[in-house]
């Protein structure tokens, strides 16, 4: 496990568009979403990290689920860690209760286009002038982690969906989020991973 921050997208960053599968065989198209605010969770089934925040993430979708749109991201190389499986991922949301999307990204494209580094990371696209969803937050969930003793109540990302939501700007002074490192496939890393 390398302890990595995350690469701090760049803000009003437009929502990359994406198609991919989940693990029940369904499809999510990002030109199906709404005009709703949507929250990219990169998360997987097998990190200590996101372990750690799984309770915090069934009381998000529980408070905002039906105003923001929730979907988690596994974007983890299948060839290297096969425990990120669509199995395994269903089998993470039932333990956990999560009706939001999971989605499997295995070629990486969401995840390089999101220049994700970690897990957990969370990035919040909201409506912008142009209609776009473009970003407004991106990092940690909160200063939890494990064996830390900061309280797990997610917080910071919290504080960005209530501005959204209120039509609020959100604290442009924004938190990485430190997890595990994204598993790319063999050889194939980005080249601002490296």
């Amino acid at each position: 496990m390398a302890l990595t921050p995350s690469t701090m997208l760049p803000l009003n960053t437009v929502l990359p568009g994406f198609d991919l599968p989940m693990p029940n065989g369904q499809r999510l198209d990002s030109s199906k979403l709404d005009d709703r605010p949507v929250v990219l969770m990169v998360i997987c089934a097998h990190c200590p990290f996101v372990k750690h925040i799984e309770p915090e993430l069934s009381r998000l979708e529980q408070d905002y689920g039906d105003r923001i749109q929730l979907i988690g991201i596994s974007s983890n190389s299948l060839i290297t860690h096969p425990q990120d499986g669509p199995e395994q991922l269903q089998h993470q949301a039932e333990i956990h209760g999560w009706s939001f999307p999971y989605l499997m990204d295995q070629d990486q494209t969401l995840a390089k286009a999101l220049q994700a580094a970690c897990t957990p990371e969370f990035y919040l696209f909201a409506g912008g002038a142009s209609g776009d969803h473009t970003l407004r937050y991106r990092g940690q969930l909160d200063s939890s982690r494990p064996g830390n003793q900061q309280p797990l109540n997610g917080e910071d990302l919290r504080r960005a969906m209530d501005a959204v939501l209120v039509g609020q700007p959100v604290d442009a002074e924004q938190i990485a989020s430190v997890g595990c490192n994204l598993k790319w496939h063999p050889g194939q890393e980005p080249a601002w991973f490296k």
